[in-house]
């Protein structure tokens, strides 16, 4: 039986994951690592550290299906539809520019329940807090070692973290790159923003008619969302929760900032566009360093594979390109590399 370890518990890890045990079922041991305490990645769902009927999307927002994606991804689209975790967007969205044949997604219970759902189908074994720090080839294997604790040793490996993060792993990943694939992933060029969340007590009802509004005339927000109005969540004992994503000027003018710092700029931004919004019970600020990939490798499958034998491959967006589809087509892509490879 060979043992894969996917380093990132995001949505191309867990899809991965989901896939290569349908296909190869009890031929492979799965390990999934993440270096945070829990599995989403961007596709982040938060909770207050005093509260479990708050929750907000700190990271993607909701999923847009193109006519071309639907079908070619209908499988996907219609295993989550049918377990409850993919609804059509229904509320207000203001400033959405539709595309013609295109449909939008919210999750009822988070963005996170989406990853959660292919990770629950994968049966593999789940480790949070395990931040991979270097690969050694040993053989017909690999060594993977780790931030506080013991390496272990896989016959493939699966690389999902942003490509700033592979690039800075110790080991044999630097001279095993071609000077075509340094140059690649050194091309590579990610978006940086804050998320806000803030948490209300259950009796505060908005009073603005919309889910979610695109905000163009502020430099320092570009996008506020009624999280819980988003996706349905809004019930009885329940706060609701709204949302806050920085533009990206402002992530890139502030990035190097504790955001401790950041967050009461933000909250002063948020109250001149919101003048009326009532003191919230709780507050979660989120750096996103790497937030959505601006330039992906060029001419890519969706994947780069540094070894064949013992395998190593890269996934992810900055493969393809940065949305829910890309990490579809992403894992696609890795599934076929595994498979021909174990």
């Amino acid at each position: 039986m060979s043992r894969v370890l996917i380093v990132g518990a995001g949505l191309t890890g867990s899809l991965c994951a989901c896939l290569l045990r349908r296909e190869l079922q009890n031929k492979v041991h799965i390990v999934v690592w993440d270096k945070a305490k829990g599995s989403g990645g961007r596709m982040s769902t938060s909770r207050p550290p005093d509260s479990s009927s708050h929750s907000a999307d700190l990271g993607a927002q909701y999923i847009t299906a193109t006519a071309a994606y639907a079908q070619s991804h209908h499988s996907v689209y219609s295993e989550l539809m049918a377990a409850g975790v993919l609804q059509p967007l229904d509320g207000l969205v203001e400033g959405l520019r539709q595309r013609d044949g295109s449909t939008d997604y919210m999750t009822p219970l988070g963005m996170s329940s989406v990853v959660k759902h292919f990770l629950s189908e994968s049966g593999a074994d789940l480790f949070f807090e395990r931040h991979v720090t270097g690969l050694y080839r040993r053989g017909a294997s690999w060594e993977v070692q780790r931030k506080a604790g013991d390496s272990e040793m896989f016959d493939a490996v699966v690389l999902t973290m942003p490509v700033p993060q592979i690039l800075q792993l110790q080991g044999d990943v630097g001279h095993m790159l071609s000077v075509e694939q340094k140059q690649q992933l050194d091309g590579v060029v990610y978006s940086s923003r804050f998320a806000l969340a803030l948490f209300f007590p259950p009796d505060v009802v908005f009073s603005f008619p919309w889910a979610a509004r695109y905000v163009t005339n502020n430099r320092s927000i570009c996008y506020i969302a009624a999280d819980s109005r988003k996706r349905n969540a809004d019930g009885p004992g329940r706060g609701p929760s709204l949302v806050v994503h920085t533009s990206v000027p402002f992530g890139v003018e502030h990035l190097e900032k504790d955001k401790e710092d950041v967050q009461p700029i933000i909250l002063q931004e948020l109250h001149k566009l919101l003048p009326d919004l009532p003191q919230p019970i709780s507050i979660k600020c989120q750096k996103w360093r790497y937030s959505q990939v601006l330039t992906s490798v060029p001419d890519c499958p969706g994947h780069m594979t540094i070894h064949d034998r013992p395998l190593l491959v890269c996934g992810g967006d900055s493969f393809v390109h940065s949305n829910f589809d890309g990490c579809v087509e992403s894992a696609l892509s890795v599934l076929s590399v595994l498979k021909a490879s174990l």
